[in-house]
């Protein structure tokens, strides 16, 4: 390479650093996942797919089947289903924002036990934080944007 470069050289030069596996002594990944109010530590090892959920077992926890597709759609779209056990702690929020926190969290999780699964949940959309929340209520109205009902008497 000269040493005269332009910017528009220094442009087309990319900087890759290569993607490091987090693991902890017991091989677990570890990754937060949040949604609305809702906040969701993650840890996920290799297994036979078991989820735990603040100490109970998916189908206790999230008993409506919406919520637990959620949660597994992380794995179906990296095709590794079934292969690794979650064991989480959430709080905050409601289940359904609950649900939206631990695919967050599971999703980082996967990241940071395989970091080649990257492209594949981006595309996805996973990885992505939902940061939308409940919109605070305002003085003068009945909820955030409804007005009370006008009679002109």
């Amino acid at each position: 390479m000269s040493e005269n470069q332009t910017l528009a050289d220094l442009a087309e030069v990319k900087v890759v650093e290569p993607a490091v596996q987090k693991i902890d002594e017991q091989g677990r990944a570890y990754a937060t996942g949040r949604r609305k109010e809702s906040v969701a530590r993650v840890w996920i090892k290799p297994g036979s797919g078991r989820v735990v959920i603040n100490g109970s077992e998916i189908e206790k926890y999230f008993a409506r089947p919406v919520l637990r597709m959620v949660l597994s759609q992380p794995f179906d779209r990296a095709d590794r289903s079934k292969q690794f056990d979650v064991v989480c702690t959430v709080k905050g929020g409601g289940l359904s924002g609950q649900a939206g926190a631990i695919q967050h969290g599971i999703s980082r999780a996967l990241i940071n036990f395989e970091p080649a699964l990257r492209p594949v949940l981006k595309s996805g959309g996973f990885l992505t934080r939902d940061a939308r929340k409940v919109e605070r209520k305002k003085y003068g109205r009945a909820k955030a944007r409804r007005s009370f009902q006008f009679s002109k008497r």
